[in-house]
């Protein structure tokens, strides 16, 4: 069993402080960049920052499953943990001048054997895109 990678990076129109404060509050703000993959997306606890948790259920490529998942703040980064598997995201928020670069990266333990070689090969990339799309909807905020 190896450990599955995904990871997504896009440049947004605004100051690194402005993005994570937006990334960081679950109630308001972070529902409004999901994509149909998600669904009974709710806050369980707190709602902004470290301490929240966060519930939803995620389909993709086939796959569902359902996710509790406990942040965690470290500087300019939230990472979210299942509570009940391996996986594990971290959103950081990079500055870069008067922008700044938002990168999404989730990893798991992977299946073993031949199950998990097409893990490995397919299921970042379909991860990707659907980052790439939450990163667009974030952007889009910040354009307006």
């Amino acid at each position: 069993m190896g450990k599955v990678v995904a990871r997504a990076s896009k440049q947004v129109d605004a100051p690194a402080e402005r993005v994570l404060e937006f990334l960081r509050d679950y109630r308001e703000s972070r529902p409004r960049i999901l994509t149909g993959n998600y669904s009974g997306y709710a806050v369980e606890q707190g709602g902004i920052g470290d301490g929240t948790v966060i519930a939803y259920h995620f389909a993709a490529g086939g796959r569902e499953r359902d996710y509790r998942l406990r942040v965690q703040e470290s500087g300019a980064t939230l990472v979210e943990r299942d509570e009940r598997s391996s996986f594990l995201t971290k959103w950081a928020v990079a500055p870069q001048g008067h922008a700044s670069v938002v990168t999404i990266e989730s990893s798991w333990d992977g299946a073993g054997g031949i199950p998990g070689i097409f893990e490995g090969l397919f299921a970042p990339l379909g991860l990707r895109r659907i980052y790439g799309e939450l990163l667009e909807k974030l952007a889009a905020v910040f354009a307006a």
